[in-house]
């Protein structure tokens, strides 16, 4: 069978999209955390932009992002644009990352705040997230049966789905190191920003003892707020592809995979997370 691919570039052992100046990712790596910082981590396609915008909405006491400015631009992709970029925002950082563990800069007082998404339907997220970037990827043709085998064999950006979440996972109990899912979010947001809030400490907290700063945050971040304000997460894409906030369902990838696919990919999840207990984050899988 022959597979059509998504074109990457090569960095660092890492699969990047075509749009990532090289440089970014080279001085990413190098950036030296500082005690405020505030990194949202997760695998793409996770919930990594709902998590950076229940953050913001926080530190900012619900108060949504202004429509002149993007989500980039107050909490930016740190292997895309550098710590040169990094280091000229306020404190604290609000920064996102895809880096596996061992490569994001480490600080014992920042905070690191992980999100897990089960991987059935990371992929299906991920599949309408690289049609849709024509010049990251030049994968619009590309069906999902394509790119289903480029993510079980862990061709993909930033890599293997399972090199990113194992190790993250080991560190859950770290002290600042908050692990979350994208189950648990969709189930109870309300619960889940108020866990947020108490992560990242007393400050946060006082804001979200205020009930109209918390239905505020739990208003903005909602998927039918976001849905209707595209231009804040993602540039514009061609008008037959998917938003970047494109439905936020659980349990989506049941109209998408085949038996066979179903199977592959659980008998690989049983397989990497062996021992974890990661496989009592979705038993429904």
């Amino acid at each position: 069978m022959t597979v059509k691919k998504p074109r990457y570039y090569h960095n660092n052992g890492f699969r990047m999209p075509m749009g990532f100046p090289p440089e970014g990712f080279t001085s990413g790596i190098t950036y030296q955390a500082q005690p405020s910082d505030i990194f949202i981590a997760s695998y793409p396609k996770c919930g990594t932009t709902w998590t950076q915008y229940i953050v913001w909405l926080i530190h900012n006491n619900g108060q949504p992002l202004s429509p002149s400015k993007t989500i980039s631009e107050v909490s930016p992709h740190l292997e895309e644009v550098g710590k040169e970029v990094i280091t000229k925002l306020p404190h604290p950082r609000i920064i996102k990352t895809h880096l596996p563990y061992h490569l994001t800069p480490y600080h014992p007082e920042a905070k690191y705040i992980y999100v897990a998404r089960n991987p059935f339907d990371c992929v299906v997220s991920f599949y309408h997230h690289t049609r849709g970037f024509i010049k990251h990827y030049d994968f619009a043709e590309g069906t999902f049966d394509d790119f289903f085998e480029c993510f079980i064999a862990g061709e993909v950006d930033f890599g293997d789905y399972f090199d990113n979440l194992v190790p993250w996972y080991h560190h859950k109990d770290d002290e600042n190191v908050l692990f979350l899912t994208y189950e648990q979010m969709k189930d109870n947001p309300k619960k889940e920003i108020i866990n947020i809030a108490s992560f990242l400490g007393s400050k946060y907290v006082k804001k979200i003892q205020n009930k109209q700063i918390l239905n505020q945050i739990i208003t903005q971040s909602s998927f039918e707020n976001m849905s209707k304000n595209q231009q804040r997460w993602s540039s514009k894409r061609p008008e037959n592809m998917p938003q970047f906030i494109r439905n936020g369902k659980v349990g989506d990838w049941k109209t998408y995979f085949s038996v066979e696919q179903t199977k592959r990919l659980k008998d690989k999840f049983k397989q990497r997370t062996q021992g974890t207990g990661l496989k009592t984050l979705w038993l429904d899988l």
